[in-house]
Order: structure tokens, then sequence, then C-alpha cells
């Protein structure tokens, strides 16, 4: 590891902590959605991996932990992560605690991290002797992995039955392409159609909007009053583990642990899961909103950490949501990458813990003081002075010009119908986990089931 490596880790770590400071405060930003193209853009630009990877561990730990001040301050999540956190900021917010729930909510992340990253190191070397008999059913794996989402959601029947249809239109078009030579028959299309995954809700409500009858439907509302609560000056660096009382301390400890070790599960589900028991014997209602943020947060960093370098070091496959979803680019972005050669391959023990150390103690360091400090400022200033449309078109049109990139514009109209079908499936009450798994197993299940 020489030292220009490291400084260039250091500068990508702090350009990502600073850049998704103000996505993450943005209200209603999908993780996948904002972190996905940009990884994919580095990869394709030839960064060289371990800055790609420590970039990516800041990212993740400076998304995680803003997207959750909207809660407090405003009442509405900055991300899919922090939905279920919604209810308790709201209970702290009506009681005129807003700037004790944002200091729980980042202390919690900050638990969470500490926790999430030895852990998932000593899994994934616990793990990586299995990783050839893994890799080798690995297309099995995805399918069972989306009847297992499925299983799990809410809507169970239309979930199993929609892999079928959808794995039918992933190999179609890819079959499409083949036979119109718009694609060589050895290249395959995959990170442009998981990228229209991440957009379709987006592209979905625009396409709405075209129905007249549809658009005249919807309630007219006027501007929307947010009210941020001011927040008093932390002085000095505040220390996680004194923010948080013993109880709350030891919720987030355990959850964080939890979450490690189910980081082939949805972060979501698993934050609702284990975030609810937790609380479920708390009468106080301040008391509960207080751990349940604490401990929520702790488990969404050490799930999302978990999922990422388990499977990233131990199998050289995206076995885990966060790995086929905002990581995707990591395991394949051809022609830089593929699922037999990628990051897995490409770098030792040594750079994964290099990368991972100062992505993390980075995002961790710079954000959670900024957070714990300026919280307020920053969301009164994104609320103000930063569209979320603006948001999130510049990320739809980085996925177009991604997908024009991988086959022309034959793809980009495939992607189109692909974000399409998948936000109507979303809409319906669909997991994204299930989408994302049904994508890759899509050969396995067109070539063998049918």
């Amino acid at each position: 590891m020489t030292i220009q490596l490291v400084l260039e880790m250091i500068a990508a770590a702090v350009l990502a902590a600073g850049f998704y400071t103000i996505i993450g405060v943005a209200p209603g930003t999908d993780e996948t959605a904002v972190l996905a193209p940009v990884t994919l853009a580095l990869v394709l630009l030839g960064v060289p991996p371990v800055v790609v990877l420590a970039f990516f561990v800041s990212a993740v730990v400076t998304l995680n932990l803003t997207d959750a001040v909207p809660v407090a301050v405003a009442g509405t999540p900055g991300g899919v992560m922090a939905s279920p956190m919604v209810p308790y900021g709201l209970t702290l917010k009506q009681a005129g605690q807003s700037v004790i729930g944002i200091r729980k909510m980042a202390s919690g992340a900050a638990i969470g991290t500490l926790v999430a990253v030895p852990v998932s190191l000593l899994l994934a070397g616990a793990l990586a002797p299995l990783s050839e008999v893994i890799t080798k059913y690995s297309a099995p794996v995805f399918f069972v992995g989306a009847l297992f989402l499925a299983l799990l959601s809410k809507n169970r029947l239309l979930s199993i039955l929609a892999i079928f249809p959808f794995a039918l239109l992933i190999e179609g078009l890819r079959y499409l392409y083949w036979g119109i030579h718009a694609l060589p028959t050895d290249k395959t299309v995959t990170i442009s159609f998981f990228l229209g995954i991440t957009i379709g809700p987006m592209v979905f409500s625009i396409i709405s909007l075209l129905n007249k009858e549809y658009r005249e439907s919807l309630p007219k509302l006027g501007k929307k009053e947010i009210t941020i609560v001011r927040s008093e000056n932390q002085k000095g660096f505040p220390n996680p583990f004194r923010v948080l009382d013993r109880k709350e301390l030891w919720a987030t400890v355990s959850t964080s642990l939890a979450g490690c070790f189910t980081f082939f599960m949805s972060p979501v589900g698993m934050t609702v899961l284990f975030g609810e028991g937790i609380v479920s014997r708390v009468k106080d209602p301040i008391k509960k909103a207080k751990i349940a943020l604490a401990s929520m947060e702790g488990l969404a960093h050490s799930t999302y950490l978990a999922g990422l370098l388990i499977p990233l070091i131990a199998l050289g496959v995206p076995l885990s949501p966060v790995a086929i979803g905002p990581a995707n680019a990591l395991f394949n972005a051809p022609p830089v990458f593929t699922l037999g050669r990628n990051m897995h391959h490409v770098l030792d023990m040594p750079g994964f813990i290099w990368a991972t150390a100062i992505g993390s103690i980075v995002g961790l360091g710079l954000t959670y003081y900024v957070i714990m400090k300026y919280s307020g400022q920053i969301c009164r200033f994104v609320f103000k002075y930063i569209p979320h449309e603006a948001i999130l078109g510049l990320f739809i049109a980085l996925v177009m010009m991604l997908s024009y990139m991988d086959g022309g514009w034959i793809n980009v109209f495939g992607v189109l119908l692909v974000a399409i079908v998948s936000g109507a499936l979303s809409r319906l009450g669909i997991n994204f986990g299930v989408l994302f798994m049904t994508l890759y197993a899509a050969p396995w299940i067109v070539t063998v089931l049918f």
C-alpha cells in the first residue's frame, strides 16, 4: 500500500462524505438510486479499486447517517432506510426533543459502524473457505433468495408470481438485443437493467402523471410547511457512548451484532423486525422512541456494511440485498468487473482492511461531528435551496447515459421498460430485493425451470 494510494483513499472518502451529506438530508432519496450510478461511473472511469471501495464505504456511512436527520427535524425520511424511524422521530418532535432525537440516531449510527466493521471482517474470513461452493451454486441461490424475500414480504403471493414474468422480461430483452445484432452474443446486459430497477418508482411516478385522468384525481396541495426546531450548539467532539444511556447502548450493540449475522437479509426488513422487537415491552413513549431510534440506526448501519463486506471479501458474488443493490458495480461492471473477476479477486485482505478503515473512519468522523453540531442548519439549507426534483433528475439522467454506453439507443428504451415494470410492481407492494434477485437468477430460471 503506497502513500499515494492512501492519500487518494482519504480524498475519495472526504469527497463522498461531503457529497452524500447533502444528498442524504434531501427527503425521499433512495440509497440505491444515488449510490449505484456514481459507483458504476467511478469503476468505468478506471479509478483504482481500493479507492472506489473507500469512497463507497464512506458514502454508505454518510448516507445512512444523514438520511435520518429529516426524521428528527422535519418528520420526513431522508431515504428508504430511515422510513421505519419516522413514527419515533415524530414522537420526539412533538415532545420538543428533536435535537435529542438527532443525537440518539447519530450515536446509534456511530456504534453500529464500530460494531459492524470488525465483526464483518471476521465473518468474511470465516466464510472465505466456502466461497467456491457458494459461487458454484450462486444462480439457484439467487432464485431461492428471491423466493425467500417474497415469502417475507406483505404481498407474498403477488411477489412469488412476479418472479417468473419478470425473469422472462429480462431474458427476452437480452435475446432481442442478440437477435437484431444490437449486441454481440458474448456480451450480456445486466448493470443497465439493475439501474432500471433502482429508478423504477421515480420513472413510474413521472409516467403516471402523463395520464390526464390520474393527474386530475390527485389531491391539489399548496406549499408544505416544515418546522425545523433550532438546536443548541454542541461543544467539542461528542462521545456516542455517553450520549446513549445504558439501555439504549445495549439495545444498539445487540441489534448491530444481529445485523451482521443477517447480512443476507433486507436491511429495511431487519430494521423493522429487530427494532420493533427490542422496544415492544417499553411502555413510556419517549423512552421507547429514544431506544428505537438509536437501535434502528445502529442496525441499519451494521446490516448495510455487513451486506457489503462479507459477500465482497469472502464470496465474490453479490449474495445480499446490499451487494445486489447499491454495491452491484463492485461485483459486476463490464468490462472492468465481471462476476468471474471483480473486486474480490483484485484486492487482497490488507487492501480491503485499509479501504474499509479509511472509508468508515473518515465518513463517520466527519459526518458524525457535522450532524451532531450543524444538523438543523444543514437541513434548513437543503430544504430551502436544493430542489428534490433536481436531485432525482440528475440520477435518472446518469442512468440513461450509462444505459446508452451499455447497449446503445435500444438499451435506453429497454431500461425504460424495465423501470416502468419494476416501478409498477413496486407500487403493488413487491419488494425490490425480489426483483434484484430475479435479475441475477433470470438465465437459470429461463433455461432450467422452463
